[in-house]
């Protein structure tokens, strides 16, 4: 789905029951404007990681903490070594 716009990669998360992980944050923007409680969307602006090899690392080293939030619907994001968890859906209120 590399060519494939951001709405539709959202929604086949969604329908695959999966975890969107990026380092693009209009998928969060997204999220919030649908106010939708899924899919799970991780959000990695970490400077020094550079390759998807050190993306998947950092997810694994992390996963055991993240898996029920993760299950349940949030957003995930990975910056200057910290996590930060927002549950979805994302709303004005």
């Amino acid at each position: 789905m590399q060519d494939a716009e951001d709405v539709n990669i959202l929604e086949r998360a969604r329908i695959e029951s999966r975890v969107l992980v990026s380092a693009d944050s209009d998928f969060a923007a997204l999220l919030a404007l649908q106010e939708a409680p899924q899919p799970s969307f991780v959000l990695f602006r970490e400077k020094n990681v550079v390759s998807a090899e050190q993306y998947a690392n950092l997810l694994l080293a992390n996963m055991a903490a993240l898996e029920s939030e993760l299950n349940c619907g949030c957003v995930v994001v990975f910056r200057g070594g910290l996590i930060r968890i927002r549950s979805l859906p994302i709303s004005a209120e």
